[in-house]
């Protein structure tokens, strides 16, 4: 059977808490069909963790070609003032269809670009949508409905919520990405965090990110320039942001951000704002392994009296600022029983605190 004439411009509307694969199907069917397509999302009072603004980064990732609108009370605001209008605010989940409908139109007509002529669902009240539209914008809407057969396995928004990891296959990895928590381990020299990493990671399935400080020095012959250090301290999120989008439930991370501010002053005794500030990255969780155990003189390392003074300064920093974190000490086996501990009492968090 022949698609259907596209038509110029379509709408989905959705909450999106979270994004799912059959929301995915849904757009992507929506984007088939139109040359121009709306994503419009509200919900209030919402779901704790389900932000505007993570939702929006959600969609634009997965849809860029579209116009993607997710709206909070503060954000409806904004646009208000922006379009010179009088403020409001959102209908609430529980208000009547009706309400529902009629605010979507004035959205379209208001702040995003005047009526469409499509609305995409995947329900049997997308014919009663489309035709309270079609009243607001004195012109035809359509209707085009996806077959919900499509979503056979899906988990529901409300099974998602309470357990994303067990329906990670019902959501895609940039998505399930933002379940995943972040863990990391800083500490001075030859304090056991790569092997920390890197075993936990294995016994638990999941990735874990080398430090890629010392990949660069070593790929620089052992060389930093000033600079560096901030390449350094942004490269790494990145690094764990890819890595996260492969990880299962957590991501073990040898070091963060805070370790090369650190590097950054022993070397050349200053740093830069942006260095600063990405010092500021938050973890899950944050381990900082005592110098309590053997050093190994691996011939790249500066010696014992320094990785006390690393330890003396990492106390003084987290302190300072406020960062929880857990001391490990005593050997590796003690440590990894330590770290799965604290992993098993965090594991009902539903979202990395990395945004």
């Amino acid at each position: 059977m022949p698609l259907p004439e596209r038509v110029e411009r379509g709408l989905v509307v959705g909450k999106f808490c979270p994004l799912h694969r059959g929301h995915e199907r849904l757009i992507d069917f929506a984007a088939s069909r139109c040359r121009a397509l709306l994503v419009i999302s509200w919900s209030q009072p919402g779901f704790a963790g389900y932000s505007a603004a993570r939702r929006e980064r959600w969609l634009r990732a997965r849809f860029p070609q579209a116009t993607v609108a997710v709206l909070d009370d503060a954000r409806l605001a904004a646009l208000c003032e922006q379009h010179g209008l009088p403020p409001r605010v959102l209908p609430r989940d529980d208000d009547s269809e009706q309400a529902q409908r009629d605010f979507t139109a004035w959205l379209c007509l208001h702040l995003f670009g005047g009526p469409v002529q499509a609305v995409f669902t995947g329900e049997d009240y997308g014919d009663g949508f489309a035709a309270a539209l079609a009243g607001h914008f004195n012109a035809p809407v359509q209707h085009q409905r996806l077959e919900r057969s499509l979503d056979v396995g899906q988990a529901s928004g409300t099974q998602l919520r309470a357990d994303p990891h067990a329906h990670r296959q019902s959501l895609s990895a940039e998505v399930y990405a933002a379940y995943v928590q972040r863990v990391a381990f800083i500490g001075g020299e030859s304090t056991g965090k790569t092997t920390l990493a890197r075993v936990l990671a294995e016994c638990m399935g999941t990735q874990w990110v080398p430090e890629y400080g010392r990949t660069l020095w070593e790929a620089q012959g052992g060389e930093l320039q000033a600079q560096d250090l901030l390449r350094i301290a942004e490269e790494q999120p990145r690094r764990e942001e890819a890595a996260a989008l492969a990880a299962q439930r957590w991501l073990f991370c040898d070091t963060t951000p805070l370790v090369t501010l650190g590097y950054s002053g022993w070397m050349f005794g200053t740093a830069p704002q942006a260095l600063l500030q990405a010092a500021l990255r938050p973890y899950d969780l944050l381990f900082l392994c005592a110098p309590d155990i053997a050093f190994d003189q691996d011939g790249t390392r500066v010696g014992e009296s320094f990785r006390a003074q690393q330890h003396a300064w990492y106390v003084r920093e987290l302190q300072a600022r406020g960062v929880a974190y857990m001391l490990l000490e005593g050997d590796l086996e003690t440590r990894i029983a330590r770290v799965q501990d604290a992993l098993a009492e965090r594991a009902d968090n539903r979202f990395s605190v990395v945004a």
